[in-house]
């Protein structure tokens, strides 16, 4: 079991971030996550001048089409010109579908390069979280890293589809339509202007309102999601301690909150389209009295003047409400943004080893390397010697601590020579699970060294040294596949054979042919339909099926029972023959055997001999044996 005292701190809260769909957060750096972006839509440069042109297109002919009332009216109607009514109407109906095809032609464009443009940031994002070291997934929750793929890059994709081009359009509309108010009448556009003040107040007053009940929403959403989650993983221990009332009113408290919160969130925000919708009809209405006095009063303005006039006055109000709304989709797409690029950005994991691991023969007494499967492997050095595999790890000094503050292990010293078994026990946070972590170079020390076969292991390139090791741990994980997948996992070039010669080793081969396909069973959901000792020993058989020279057991049968652990107990010893072996022990009766059991306390190494040896001295270990023993 990871030994949690020991780890980093966890930060970050449950599943959902900020920046949902509804939500509001402005980005920290706005020029500079929107540069990043930018550098994505790059690739698609030909089709966002495209774009740029459909959208210009299209505004001017829904300016253009208002404007055409004035001759229509003043030049075909009044005169009772038909034949020219006829034409002028086909050519409106001419410039209102070109506007049409212009918009729809720009937002195929735009969802052909939102969908692709988010496609390669999530690719990336996923690429690069593949770089990043244990410790990064430390500190951050599940949920947290989660949410970048779906709440932060959903926003991306709503903004790049919707309001990216919207936005556009509708400031474009915006100047188009003042630009021929005042063309038309400066006395009525000053009008409009004065109830255009007034619409921007309301904008601004229930725009702010709405966004400070939406952060709460989300945040409130964020606690029910959370929660809920939290009660589905742990529904075995709320029913086994009669807790179901209690976790109904934690729910319903939540519950509440966030029902409270969306309530005020879109009351404000379901306000915004009314406001705007009756003051446009009070501009409407003034905007028509005045002008009807303008039009009777006065031989300049005439009736096609006020047509247009007026049919301008109805569309200037609903670009302001849209790019109110847009202008929150899209700084709450750069929030997002920027959390994905924060993720991007972190310092990949570090590996400046030259020493490979190559598979080589034996000539003679030489070793030759080998692109053949011949069992048999060696590192390769800088200068191309090869030093044979065989499994040799020692500590010397080492001193660790996750945090360069606060040591982990103190001065730990040992060496574990090619096939012996070397036993780690202590309680719950002695740096039991830390030491072995330390082998694979999850983390790097802070002093000493760590030699592997007389090579220091900061020489060695991490992905040579991983494949050498194998890892069982408690917690099994198993992926979506097959029982034979699995199985392979660690070394996908295995063969039908090998894979089921791995499985008899573990003891699994007799479970696994009771399942309804065998080693063609597909497996989902962790191996849901597995007991944990039957998903334990398909561990164990993706660590015998890779066949490593080093292995690590951490804890690994303290999940499984008595029985299946006696079952396995003749195909671990086999799986252990020949092989350096790092057990970090539940059951103090699994290490009995092993070559030299360390007994680990506050990161120290307190006591080190065998099983006789350490019962014999009366220290800690046999305080822990005996006390294990009165249990069993």
């Amino acid at each position: 079991m990871a030994e949690k005292r020991n780890a980093p701190p966890m930060r970050g809260g449950r599943g959902h971030g900020p920046g949902g769909r509804g939500g509001f957060q402005k980005p920290k750096d706005l020029k500079g996550t929107l540069g990043k972006l930018m550098r994505y839509l790059a690739r698609y440069k030909a089709l966002l001048v495209l774009v740029v042109i459909l959208l210009v297109l299209s505004s001017v002919c829904t300016v253009a089409g208002s404007y055409l009332l004035k001759p229509l009216i003043d030049d075909y109607i009044v005169p009772g010109d038909f034949k020219g009514l006829a034409k002028m109407l086909c050519i409106m109906t001419a410039v209102y579908v070109t506007g049409a095809i212009c918009s729809f032609g720009y937002a195929r464009i735009m969802v052909h390069v939102s969908q692709n443009t988010v496609a390669k940031i999530r690719q990336d994002l996923f690429d690069k979280m593949q770089t990043l070291p244990l410790r990064f997934f430390d500190t951050h929750t599940h949920g947290e890293l989660m949410s970048r793929y779906t709440n932060d890059i959903e926003t991306v994709s709503e903004a790049l589809n919707n309001s990216f081009g919207s936005l556009i359009s509708c400031t474009l509309n915006f100047l188009g339509t003042i630009m021929m108010m005042l063309v038309l009448s400066v006395r009525l556009s000053l009008v409009t202007f004065g109830m255009l003040v007034v619409m921007f107040k309301v904008v601004k007053t229930i725009g702010g309102r709405s966004r400070k009940y939406f952060a709460a929403q989300q945040k409130a959403v964020g606690a029910v999601n959370g929660y809920i989650e939290e009660m589905i993983e742990g529904q075995k221990v709320i029913k086994v301690f009669n807790h179901e009332k209690e976790a109904k009113i934690g729910f319903d408290e939540r519950n509440i909150t966030y029902r409270d919160a969306a309530t005020q969130a879109h009351s404000n925000a379901g306000a915004m389209m009314p406001a705007m919708g009756n003051l446009g009809y009070i501009n409407y209405a003034l905007t028509c009295c005045i002008g009807a006095v303008l039009a009777i009063g006065t031989g300049s303005f005439g009736l096609g003047d006020l047509a247009a006039f007026l049919q301008y006055s109805r569309q200037v109000s609903q670009p302001i409400t849209q790019i109110s709304q847009q202008m929150n989709t899209l700084l709450s797409a750069v929030a997002g943004a920027e959390r994905i690029f924060e993720v991007m950005e972190t310092e990949p994991e570090t590996d400046d080893g030259k020493v490979t691991l190559v598979r080589v023969r034996q000539q003679g007494d030489i070793l030759v390397e080998s692109e053949e499967r011949t069992g048999h492997w060696a590192w390769k050095k800088e200068d191309g010697i090869l030093v044979p595999l065989r499994g040799d790890v020692r500590f010397h000094d080492v001193v660790f601590g996750y945090d360069p503050d606060q040591t982990v292990l103190h001065n730990i010293s040992l060496f574990a020579k090619p096939g012996q078994k070397i036993a780690f026990v202590g309680s719950t946070g002695a740096g039991k699970t830390t030491i072995t972590n330390l082998i694979n170079r999850f983390y790097e020390i802070q002093s000493g060294t760590i030699t592997y076969d007389g090579i220091d292991v900061r020489d060695i390139q991490k992905d040579s040294l991983r494949r050498s090791l194998g890892v069982v741990l408690q917690d099994t994980h198993l992926f979506t596949g097959t029982v034979a997948d699995n199985i392979r996992y660690g070394r996908p070039d295995a063969t039908d054979e090998e894979v089921v010669a791995a499985a008899k080793l573990a003891g699994a081969d007799t479970f696994i042919r009771h399942l309804p396909q065998g080693y063609d069973t597909e497996l989902s959901g962790d191996g849901g339909n597995l007991s944990q000792g039957e998903r334990q020993l398909l561990n164990i058989s993706r660590a015998a099926c890779a066949n490593p020279p080093v292995l690590i057991l951490d804890e690994a049968t303290s999940s499984i029972d008595t029985r299946t652990e006696k079952i396995i107990e003749r195909g671990m010893d086999r799986l252990m023959a020949d092989r350096t072996v790092f057990v970090i022990a539940h059951r103090l009766s699994t290490v009995r055997n092993a070559k030299a059991i360390m007994v680990l306390e506050q990161g120290e190494i307190i006591e080190r001999g065998d099983h006789d040896e350490l019962l014999a001295q009366k220290g800690r270990y046999y305080q822990l044996y005996t006390g294990q023993m009165e249990l069993d």
